[in-house]
């Protein structure tokens, strides 16, 4: 297969851009998605101030401080929030907060993550309506509260940053979800491919065409000016590829719905993409570390590698066999032999959901999808 010209290893191989931290699993939302089933009061085990704070004074140990992500949960539900936030200011790390949006959630609060230092702040926003969005988060009103929080994030002076998880119940108002983004000025959209794990386990997935023409979309709406990125979607990293060497090559019918309702609400885009060519897999650039201080590669896949009480995470990232495997791309079935893993490499976390293998195929990429089952005909011809 053809070479792409990458370098052999990862961009990220000495050290992580990102870690997120979850600081506790208590949260008001019931999120039908939600990967942690995240419950009313904290969980026992969570990690206590001091430990906390031995573990953003951890992130020094690399060669290039990562910036922290408090998350949960609501990371709102832990009485020492802001004497972790100051700890890691003080430190010189860089850290955004990605709070639930609720009624603990005001102007009061908001300017004291500003104050303390946050360089960024994400909300979810799931639905273009207040039908779609309360129905995913669970609670009546959510919707109203969110668009009040952007708005009061964004006079505050806070980098906002819009997270949504796509499935079946909310992908086709994609286009009206950028278009509120626009109309609110974020500057940042991240754009989640659900993966069925925690709650998630009972929500409808896009199948593989579907994520194609997502991905399609999201490289159309990438020239207007809104930075999109994307997680547990690396393919779209092989989409950009392709539609710089093919053109607009996707012709399926949802995608052209989508592009079409894009167009009519925002005008003619600009000639540059805000999608980036390289990004980050679960443990190739990323790391995440639950309430009770274990280690995972990744938001999404409950596949424990380490725990900071008894392990530094510099160690576990540098060191670790699995993650070693995943920057190497050492992968298994289409994945492993695709010409586009250096760039792309595929959801490892949906590779673990579906076949309980972090180094396997992803289920979700149209591309690897067709390629095998052209090579299944091949072989009963």
């Amino acid at each position: 297969m053809q070479s792409l010209g990458y370098e052999k290893f990862s961009i990220f191989e000495r050290y992580p851009i990102l870690i997120f931290w979850e600081t506790t699993r208590a949260c008001p939302l019931r999120c039908i998605h939600c990967r942690a089933s995240a419950i009313d009061k904290p969980l026992p085990g969570e990690l206590t101030t001091e430990e906390g704070k031995r573990l953003i004074q951890q992130l020094l140990d690399f060669d290039k401080k990562p910036t922290l992500i408090f998350s949960g949960g609501d990371p709102l539900f832990r009485r020492d929030l802001f004497e972790l936030l100051s700890y890691a200011n003080k430190l010189g790390i860089n850290f955004g907060v990605a709070p639930a949006v609720s009624e603990f959630l005001d102007k009061h609060i908001l300017k004291k993550i500003k104050d303390f230092g946050a360089s960024s702040i994400s909300f979810s926003l799931d639905g273009s309506t207040s039908a779609t969005h309360d129905f995913i988060r669970r609670k009546i009103g959510t919707f109203e509260r969110t668009i009040h929080a952007v708005q009061t994030a964004l006079e505050l002076g806070l980098d906002v940053q819009i997270n949504t998880t796509v499935m079946k119940t909310n992908y086709l108002e994609l286009p009206s979800i950028f278009s509120l983004i626009r109309k609110m000025n974020v500057q940042v959209w991240e754009v989640f491919f659900l993966i069925k794990t925690g709650r998630g386990m009972d929500v409808e997935d896009l199948n593989a065409i579907e994520c194609e023409s997502v991905c399609n979309f999201l490289y159309d709406a990438s020239f207007y000016g809104v930075k999109i990125r994307v997680v547990e979607g690396p393919f779209i990293r092989r989409v950009l590829k392709q539609r710089a060497e093919l053109g607009d090559y996707w012709k399926d019918e949802v995608y052209l719905k989508l592009r079409n309702e894009l167009f009519l609400n925002n005008g003619k885009g600009s000639t540059t993409s805000t999608l980036s060519h390289r990004g980050t897999l679960d443990g190739d650039g990323i790391l995440f570390v639950a309430y009770d201080g274990s280690v995972y590669p990744g938001p999404l896949i409950p596949f424990c590698i380490g725990n900071v009480k008894e392990n530094k995470l510099a160690e576990i990232y540098n060191h670790n066999p699995l993650l070693k495997k995943i920057r190497n791309r050492e992968l298994n079935g289409f994945c492993g032999i695709c010409e586009y893993k250096r760039v792309c490499g595929g959801s490892r976390a949906r590779s673990f959901a579906y076949y309980s293998d972090p180094l396997g195929p992803d289920p979700a990429c149209f591309y690897a999808m067709q390629r095998i089952a052209s090579s299944m005909q091949r072989q009963l011809s």
